[in-house]
């Protein structure tokens, strides 16, 4: 594609665009989203927007005790125990959400490790590309 094929969407977001922009008018009552990372940085910016539109948030993290505190205060959240890097935590989190019986609206794979030092995990797997992208595609 060449630049000149290229046009802008129109959104009206940019730069300094929030979360609760995003959402400015949205109605997420009744709905369900999922927000891995959701206990810092964009997470939980993204999970305190949700919340505010009325989702209820579940926020998987692999400190779930560190998780509880930084979200202490915000409705309509709970966290859930999973550590992106471990195929069982992801299959453990997956069918406890699945057998809760709610229904999943939304999923934000947001949770990241970066510039960690260089270990092996699972099937001999290097943790940060685990963490972050094999770990979301198996969830």
């Amino acid at each position: 594609m060449t630049a000149e094929q290229q046009v802008p969407m129109g959104t009206g977001f940019g730069l300094r665009t929030t979360a609760s922009d995003v959402l400015k008018g949205a109605d997420l009552k009744g709905k369900n989203a999922i927000v891995t990372g959701g206990y810092s940085g964009i997470g939980i910016e993204a999970v305190k927007a949700l919340a505010a539109a009325g989702a209820s948030v579940t926020v998987p993290a692999r400190r779930p005790d560190k998780a509880r505190e930084e979200l202490a205060g915000i409705p309509n959240v709970e966290v859930a125990a999973l550590d992106l890097a471990d195929l069982k935590s992801v299959k453990a989190f997956a069918g406890s959400y699945v057998a809760s019986g709610k229904p999943l609206h939304i999923l934000i794979n947001n949770a990241a490790v970066m510039a960690n030092p260089e270990t092996r995990v699972g099937p001999n797997w290097e943790s940060q590309f685990a963490t972050n992208h094999l770990g979301h595609f198996a969830l």
